[in-house]
């Protein structure tokens, strides 16, 4: 046969194919990267959340340890205290934008209320609280 409507052997499916499979291998790839991209933020969070608890043990420590002092552990009074004032620099840094607020109950003696905030670098801000006798 001979003509316009000769019977030829088709080509290009392969490529078609091809193209179909690498585009299917980019989305997947894609994929991956954000998934690394959100674990590598969890695992940013709770390595911050872990710190918070850390400090916050650290410092129901120092109180315990200096009970006489109790009252210089308030936030008023910490940067005066020398354990609390190094306390405080650890936090700082530590945690990006740490800060903590300690206040006691003077109507339950031996109550104390630590609460540590922190913000991460996205812009997310985070707070620890936990209350001790």
């Amino acid at each position: 046969m001979t003509g316009p409507r000769a019977h030829r052997p088709q080509g290009g499916f392969l490529l078609i194919e091809v193209l179909i499979a690498i585009l299917i291998f980019a989305v997947g790839i894609l994929g991956l990267v954000g998934l690394q991209a959100r674990m590598t933020k969890a695992q940013t969070e709770a390595k911050a959340r872990a710190d918070a608890v850390n400090l916050a043990g650290e410092l129901r420590g120092l109180m315990w340890v200096d009970i006489a002092n109790l009252a210089q552990y308030e936030t008023s009074a910490c940067a005066a205290h020398a354990p609390c004032a190094n306390w405080l620099a650890k936090l700082q840094s530590t945690l990006p934008r740490g800060s903590a607020t300690v206040t006691r109950d003077t109507t339950r003696p031996g109550w104390v209320r630590i609460s540590i905030t922190w913000q991460l670098p996205n812009g997310s801000s985070h707070r620890y609280e936990t209350a001790t006798v």
